[in-house]
């Protein structure tokens, strides 16, 4: 079937009701402070690879097994698996592209049935995490690039692409997506999204896909 478009979606605060990162911090006893950076980052307010270090470095000597742990917190926000069926329905390819981590992100999106998946990855050495990433951070920049490289790979026109996040670290995709929408997102992406859903719904989305048939 030829592929009608592309919707990318951030992962946390977005496809999830939680902050990955911040249910690790509260996993490693310093809940408060990593919140404090991770809604610091979102708002614009820090840079987000130097944040995103940052808050990587407090979780170091946390065991592997937190992961099985914090799964039992994280939630789909409303909506999540109505969407991505109804998507898929109608020939779209789904991403999700995440400052998070694979660790996390992966497993949200097998349950999902999802596409394409880009996030970050944690060093683990002796069965705990190190306090460092491997490779290249998923930064705002990398997330457009995903966007435009999976467009290109689909043969789709960026008019035939949507991009949906809430920080401000989404924003350059939401702004190059054909459909920019900011999900119950911070002041700042609210102001420079052309489109907004201000409830935690995501299926509300194929009603701006609708309107603008």
């Amino acid at each position: 079937m030829q592929v009608k478009g592309l919707v990318v979606m951030d992962v946390d605060s977005t496809l999830i009701m939680e902050e990955g990162i911040d249910l690790l911090g509260e996993a490693a006893g310093l809940g408060e402070k990593v919140a404090e950076i991770t809604e610091r980052a979102m708002r614009g307010e820090l840079d987000f690879e130097l944040a995103l270090k940052e808050r990587v470095r407090l979780l170091a000597g946390l065991p592997l097994t937190i992961f099985e742990e914090i799964a039992q917190k994280i939630h789909f926000t409303p909506g999540a698996h109505e969407l991505v069926e109804e998507l898929h329905a109608r020939g779209y390819k789904v991403a999700l592209v995440s400052g998070g981590f694979h660790e996390t992100v992966d497993a949200l999106a097998s349950t999902l049935n999802i596409d394409y998946v880009h996030a970050n990855r944690l060093e683990k050495q002796d069965g705990c995490l190190t306090g460092k990433l491997l490779g290249d951070i998923v930064t705002k920049d990398v997330k457009k690039e995903k966007l435009l490289a999976w467009a290109k790979e689909n043969q789709l026109t960026i008019s035939q692409t949507i991009a949906m996040g809430d920080g401000a670290n989404d924003l350059p995709m939401i702004e190059t997506a054909g459909i920019g929408v900011a999900f119950c997102a911070k002041p700042i992406v609210r102001e420079a999204a052309p489109f907004q859903i201000n409830e935690k719904n995501l299926y509300k989305l194929i009603e701006i896909i609708d309107k603008r048939r």
